[in-house]
């Protein structure tokens, strides 16, 4: 294991505040303990307040890695399995249709009507957890239209992912991948399985036992929350400007996005980051998993055809996807010197986490700028491969 040159990541991460980044913060740990810690930046609109330790972000989908952290526990527990069907938790799922692309003889291209069919093959607990269950992220569908308009800020998670089947699913489960609300039905199965609200889950057996104090499901209905960062955007042309401070996929004041709610902090989230880089041990001394079941995490769930749709639709060529997160399986295909099995996830206004168990290290960086090609592009590949080498 090479040492992490600090000085090039510090310098990195000020060349992206110099670049236009509003403000960046980095840590990693190893083995529970800080070895690094970086800010930069600001974060109001008017550029005159530093970026502090405790300031909040909308995290987006890195929410995604802390709901399967989640579920992983309840099939620990032996209270469900990946091979279960997703509709003995969510009736609503059972009976599900699928669409038919209907193909135009005469030029080859598909036609603008959809016809549907039934489900080949049940959608099961894994198809949601690697995103191959066949649903799609249109938060407008006519499903959550009807809810809201039925029940308002009331709508509960329950409800709401009820009627994402209203609408058919794309493609037959287990068969193609494709990002989607697939780990908002995760949370959803989470309060079934578990009796409780999915927050109060995450708060019970994950944010108390880490010791996390600052995260929580931001509201739509709120104008703002104290310390949160302000969230800015990005055009084409790389231009930032700021933006609202509402999440829209959190969809109503009772709705718990299993896949993209979270606020929280650098420091809190790096509780959980640290935990899975050292096999489910958390800085507390407590288990969240087992190491075994972080191993279940970060194997490949993919078929042929989602490895090439990762790869072409999400520009992630040299990684497999688990639960919830990317898992680095060809380095060399990518010019990449970071470890194999190097995994985790991203979020919408930029923030990242990922983490190594051969060397119990982990990063968590946070920025608030959404639509930002630069992070995906440029910044979390730079991060790797000066933390993962």
């Amino acid at each position: 294991m090479s040492e992490i040159d600090f000085k090039k990541l510090t310098e990195f991460l000020d060349s992206m505040v110099e670049a236009g980044i509003p403000s960046v913060d980095c840590i990693v740990c190893r083995d529970h303990k800080e070895i690094y810690r970086h800010m930069s930046g600001t974060v109001d609109i008017e550029k005159k307040k530093p970026v502090s330790s405790d300031q909040r972000y909308l995290m987006f989908s890195m929410t995604k890695v802390m709901t399967m952290t989640a579920v992983l526990q309840l099939v620990e527990k032996g209270l469900l399995s990946l091979d279960d069907e997703v509709g003995r938790f969510l009736p609503a799922y059972k009976n599900v249709k699928v669409k038919v692309k209907q193909n135009d003889p005469s030029d080859g291209t598909v036609k603008s009507d959809v016809l549907v069919t039934d489900l080949k093959r049940p959608m099961l607990i894994k198809h949601l957890l690697s995103m191959q269950s066949g649903l799609d992220y249109n938060l407008e569908r006519g499903g959550i239209n009807r809810i809201l308009k039925e029940k308002g800020k009331n709508a509960t998670t329950r409800e709401l992912v009820d009627s994402f089947v209203e609408s058919p699913l794309d493609f037959q489960p287990g068969e193609h991948f494709a990002y989607s609300l697939s780990h908002d039905v995760v949370g959803a199965v989470i309060e079934v399985v578990s009796g409780i609200s999915f927050g109060e889950y995450l708060k019970k057996n994950i944010w108390e036992p880490l010791g996390l104090k600052d995260t929580f499901f931001a509201k739509p209905m709120n104008d703002g929350v104290e310390r949160l960062a302000q969230q800015f955007t990005s055009n084409e042309k790389g231009e930032i400007s700021p933006m609202d401070q509402s999440c829209c996929y959190q969809l109503s004041d009772s709705y718990e996005s299993g896949g993209a709610g979270l606020i929280s902090t650098t420091e809190d989230y790096m509780l959980l980051g640290d935990a899975l880089a050292c096999k489910g041990m958390g800085k507390t001394g407590v288990r969240i998993l087992n190491p075994e079941t972080v191993e279940i995490m970060k194997t490949n769930l993919l078929c042929e055809n989602s490895m090439k749709e990762i790869a072409t639709n999400m520009g992630r060529t040299g990684f497999g996807y688990g639960c919830g997160v990317q898992v680095l399986l060809d380095p060399k295909l990518i010019g990449s010197k970071a470890h194999v099995g190097v995994f985790g996830w991203d979020g919408a206004a930029g923030s990242l986490v990922q983490m190594d168990t051969s060397t119990g290290t982990s990063v968590v960086y946070t920025m608030h700028v959404r639509s930002c090609g630069m992070a995906y592009g440029t910044i979390h590949p730079t991060i790797r491969e000066i933390v993962f080498i």
